[in-house]
């Protein structure tokens, strides 16, 4: 099976195309362009390279959140205006359960802490384990502050090994605790199509109405309607 996989949940994007075997190819880019220029030519370019049209691809997969609202809305919003053209069955996937699969390159039994910075003193973040090379899931993906994720994994008598876009600024915070930390290397660190596509292979299928953002917390002009309405 032919998965189509798409990435733009932060300031990196990128497109894989991976199949039952693994990876065949990924365009990557964290140049901090607009996602809404450059998604959708790297998918074009991808496929002329590999000599497929997407009348070849199977599935279509986007990390559908948590992650920057901007971006999130943008894959989704390619992915729906994909498969609605060409009839494909599309899978949402979680944004941190596809960067847990960047911890296959830890020892086995290793924590995997995802952390995204979510501004306002914030991270997403969810926590796994890495089982014969599968994360598994230890809580459900929130967004929490740095005395909460501590809190979590103070007992933790296991490497914890960090990725994601705020893995810089959590190491930071987790070392002052002594705990024990890796850092992942940074090809490692950022979240990719690939992850998406390794996790949209144990995810349900969708249809295209189905597929929605996922958030966890109001954007920032939700919020101060909020405060406008209610005072609060």
């Amino acid at each position: 099976m032919l998965i189509l996989g798409f990435e733009s949940s932060a300031k990196s994007a990128s497109v894989a195309l991976c199949d039952e075997n693994g990876l065949i190819s990924q365009y990557f880019q964290n140049s901090g362009l607009t996602h809404s220029r450059t998604l959708l030519p790297m998918a074009e370019d991808m496929l002329k390279n590999l000599g497929l049209t997407i009348g070849d691809i199977d599935l279509i997969a986007v990390s559908c959140g948590p992650g920057s609202f901007t971006g999130v809305r943008i894959g989704v919003s390619v992915v729906k205006g994909l498969a609605w053209a060409c009839d494909k069955p599309v899978c949402g996937v979680s944004t941190l359960l596809a960067m847990a699969y960047n911890g296959v390159c830890a020892h086995e039994g290793s924590i995997i802490c995802c952390v995204m910075d979510a501004r306002r003193e914030q991270f997403y973040n969810a926590l796994f384990i890495m089982r014969d090379g599968i994360p598994v899931r230890l809580c459900e993906d929130r967004a929490i502050g740095a005395d909460k994720l501590v809190e979590d994994i103070k007992n933790i008598n296991k490497p914890i090994f960090i990725v994601g876009d705020g893995a810089s600024l959590c190491y930071n915070t987790l070392n002052n605790f002594e705990f024990r930390t890796v850092l992942a290397p940074e090809p490692m660190r950022y979240q990719t199509a690939w992850g998406v596509c390794m996790a949209a292979r144990r995810e349900p299928q969708q249809s295209v109405h189905e597929l929605l953002p996922v958030y966890l917390r109001l954007s920032q002009a939700e919020r101060e309607r909020q405060e406008r309405i209610f005072g609060k």
